[in-house]
């Protein structure tokens, strides 16, 4: 008799908890005490010797137990799947999940729902990736561009973009790969830090992490702003005293603004040369960016991390409403979702900085940005990646920033297997250190 094939036996749920408020890492003028967080899921097969799936929906903090819950409600659809079907078709997935009438219902395509789907789905693709030898960036550079357009759902999407444009885009791009992908693996690929910015930082932090982040290779800084305009002109200055002239600072509001005081605010810091004002107003405010957009240049407007699903960013692009797309790979439904984000932007010529600034999304979207390098926009001109210094010792295969520059992963996979210990004592709130943090304290004299 032929061997079964393996199938999925279980999605494993985690509300994984780190308490970065402590320190205000991840701090903005929305979130002024964030603990990065992820609602973990790993997708566990029937056979000896099979991979598991691992994927992780992005929190910061309360929230992540519904985050989680919604992850488990999608067991019915996944449990019982054939393994290498699954991994040959992750599509079949996505279109199931996200075309289920009563889950969309909870939408459509945006929320809690959405985004537990992209995890699941993102896990998915980790056990294709896993399954195939393959880190998840090399398994899209190296697929069929017709395979790659089976996986996109245009349904929305055809009058700026249709399937001819998208797979011709994917054949140029195969044109060339495998040069770039060896440029990549000697040379990485370009990033900015984020990590001096946050908003609760000190004066003195901010010029140690700055000027840290100069010596270490990195041409991009960023800054959170939006709180206060005089502490912003005065951090402002002091980052630009520490990174000199020829560093590029971007700023990032994180949606505070009406456009308006967006417009203002962003004019009131001039003087320091920002090189793109990220997320100024509501995610979902296509006419708002563009007016931004218009009054501000040639400041650029950058945002996408919240947009969330394919059709925002398709009205930002349609409508010219920014210069740089910010996907994040765990806001939508996964990678089928970005893949038609990047196919996108690519046809209309906007570059994609991706999103990271959060626990395991550098891990994740290193390999979409270094995708789009070397099998769909086939250059890293105007393009620059997030990369935030903490957390990574959690994840089995981190992601490395060498000079400046991320290095491409080698390990099969999309990156997102964090570590045992983690999930022991990192699991709220019965892990090891959640149980002795909220566990009663004795008042002394009692």
């Amino acid at each position: 008799m032929p061997p079964r094939s393996a199938r999925i036996t279980a999605i494993e749920t985690h509300d994984i908890r780190f308490p970065t408020s402590r320190e205000l890492d991840g701090s903005d003028a929305m979130s002024p005490d964030p603990d990065h967080s992820a609602a973990y899921v790993t997708l566990h097969t029937s056979a000896d010797g099979e991979p598991d799936g691992h994927g992780l929906a992005f929190t910061i903090g309360r929230g992540n137990d519904v985050q989680v819950a919604a992850i488990r409600a999608l067991a019915p659809y996944v449990v019982g799947r054939d393994a290498d079907e699954l991994a040959a078709d992750p599509g079949t997935l996505y279109r199931d999940l996200t075309g289920d009438s009563q889950l969309r219902w909870l939408g459509p395509e945006k929320g809690v729902m959405h985004m537990a789907i992209g995890a699941v789905v993102n896990a998915a693709w980790d056990l294709a990736a896993r399954r195939a030898g393959k880190p998840l960036w090399r398994l899209l550079a190296d697929a069929d561009p017709e395979w790659l357009l089976s996986q996109v759902d245009f349904r929305y999407l055809t009058d700026a973009l249709t399937p001819a444009e998208a797979l011709d885009l994917l054949r140029r791009g195969k044109e060339g790969s495998a040069e770039r992908a060896a440029e990549l693996r000697a040379h990485g690929y370009p990033a900015y830090s984020a990590s001096p910015g946050w908003l609760g930082y000190s004066d003195a932090k901010l010029t140690r992490l700055a000027e840290r982040a100069v010596a270490e290779g990195f041409p991009q800084i960023k800054l959170k702003v939006g709180a206060d305009i005089d502490d912003d002109i005065r951090r402002l200055r002091v980052a630009r005293a520490a990174v000199g002239p020829d560093v590029r600072i971007a700023i990032d509001a994180n949606q505070r603004w009406d456009v308006d005081d967006a417009i203002a605010w962003v004019n009131a810091l001039r003087e320091f040369d920002p090189y793109w004002i990220e997320e100024p107003t509501s995610p979902d405010d296509v006419l708002g960016h563009a007016a931004i957009r218009e009054a501000v240049a040639p400041v650029k407007v950058a945002t996408g991390e919240h947009a969330p699903n394919r059709v925002i960013v398709k009205q930002l692009l349609q409508a010219r409403a920014i210069d740089i797309v910010q996907l994040d790979a765990a806001r939508v439904a996964g990678v089928n979702d970005n893949l038609a984000i990047l196919l996108l932007a690519a046809k209309h010529g906007v570059p994609v900085c991706p999103h990271a600034g959060g626990v395991g999304l550098c891990e994740l979207v290193q390999h979409l940005a270094m995708f789009d390098q070397v099998a769909l926009s086939g250059t890293t001109e105007g393009r620059v990646l997030e990369y935030v210094d903490h957390l990574h010792e959690h994840f089995l295969d981190p992601a490395r920033v060498v000079s400046g520059r991320y290095q491409a992963p080698s390990t099969p996979g999309f990156s997102a297997a964090m570590r045992p210990t983690t999930l022991a004592e990192y699991a709220y709130p019965d892990g090891e250190f959640w149980a002795a943090e909220l566990a009663p304290r004795e008042v002394p004299g009692t």
